[in-house]
């Protein structure tokens, strides 16, 4: 049977200067935490500091999201980096919502990464541990929420962080356990029905399920609804209320951390 607390997670702040994506103040009457966008795909001070604002009023947890430098690309475009660049960046972005937040009173309690860094740290297992050397120099205390049956997963283990597993409600996945690349048609899940039964699929099996229908075994704590996509509001309003009447009671990843 699966834990009956649950988190739900987006990803926001993803703007930058005059330029917004997504509806952060709606997600964030839905979600329980916010991995928010700090200076490498997306993010700006004022930016960083509305969303900690908003989040911190709700009662929703914060995390960094740190990502490739690649403003351009979104940080949807993996780069080749040496470990200590690396490391750099991740200290840096995490640094600067930790510093943002500290002006609103509020504290930066995990670390997701963001786009192809999320995903080559997944497969990857010499980046996987630079992520989490660098999480775990900042600050060990950090929740990693780490993709399920990753390589990132396993490092955070390694390191001594405290890991918690993530699927995605809205993103289909390989045998392996990686996500279907964008590039395929078949990569997104699109509607709120589609994208429940996607996820109570996956938490009734306590797996990940492919698209051949392959499972992977996970410890689901986690679902991440990406608040980009234009239906993003309506499909983690539904999954919440979903999620809700049949029992699961959704919490900020450190409730369910503790």
């Amino acid at each position: 049977m699966p834990t009956m607390r649950l988190n739900l997670n987006a990803d926001l702040g993803e703007g930058y200067g005059p330029w917004s994506m997504g509806d952060d103040a709606a997600m964030l009457e839905i979600v329980a935490s916010a991995n928010i966008a700090c200076g490498g795909h997306a993010g700006d001070p004022e930016t960083m500091r509305r969303t900690v604002r908003l989040a911190q009023a709700r009662g929703v947890s914060i995390g960094a999201h740190p990502s490739y430098p690649d403003l351009q690309g979104f940080g949807r475009r993996a780069m080749t980096l040496s470990p200590a660049e690396l490391e750099g960046q991740i200290a840096f972005q995490i640094g600067a919502l930790a510093g943002v937040a500290s002006l609103e009173a509020a504290q930066v309690t995990h670390v997701k990464p963001h786009g192809a860094l999320n995903n080559l740290a997944s497969i990857d297992r010499g980046v996987a541990d630079t992520v989490c050397r660098a999480i775990r120099a900042i600050d060990r205390r950090l929740i990693l929420l780490a993709p399920a049956a990753s390589q990132l997963l396993a490092a955070g283990h390694a390191a001594g962080l405290n890991v918690l597993e993530e699927i995605f409600a809205d993103r289909a996945y390989l045998p392996d356990g990686q996500l279907v690349p964008r590039s395929r048609p078949d990569a997104l899940i699109h509607g709120a029905e589609a994208c429940l039964a996607h996820t109570l699929a996956m938490l009734e099996a306590g797996a990940l399920i492919a698209v051949n229908g392959a499972r992977i075994a996970t410890a689901i704590a986690s679902i991440c609804v990406h608040g980009d996509n234009p239906d993003a509001v309506g499909v983690a309003r539904h999954l919440r209320q979903a999620l809700v009447a049949r029992g699961y009671r959704i919490v900020p990843l450190p409730e369910i951390a503790i």
